[in-house]
């Protein structure tokens, strides 16, 4: 049974993942999407998705090529998350935690 997801209540201004999180999720589950669309999902501008972008991209976590006018993202899945109490996992199982179906529904 699929889970709507629960719009956090007036006033909340932290969740459990960050918007890095967010992002390379999104990436994983849509590797064509445009940074627009992106933005719309994690609840951030446009602008602040290109940063991330860079800094994941930077960091080894993401791979970007250019196809026609647009952007094709690969995770790199075996590489280990950056904070030493999450390090024993990997970028992959991590963009395992949102399906596509789920991120299609939202």
């Amino acid at each position: 049974m699929a889970r709507t997801p629960t719009p956090p209540p007036p006033g909340q201004t932290w969740g459990f993942l960050s918007n890095h999180a967010r992002v390379l999720i999104c990436l994983a589950a849509d590797p064509a999407a445009r940074m627009r669309d992106v933005a719309a999902r994690v609840g951030v501008t446009e602008r602040a998705v290109q940063r991330i972008v860079a800094e994941l991209r930077d960091a080894g976590y993401l791979t970007v090529t250019r196809v026609g006018r647009r952007n094709q993202y690969v995770v790199d899945r075996a590489r280990p998350l950056r904070h030493p109490m999450e390090a024993h996992s990997t970028a992959g199982r991590l963009a395992d935690f949102g399906s596509p179906k789920d991120l299609k529904a939202r």
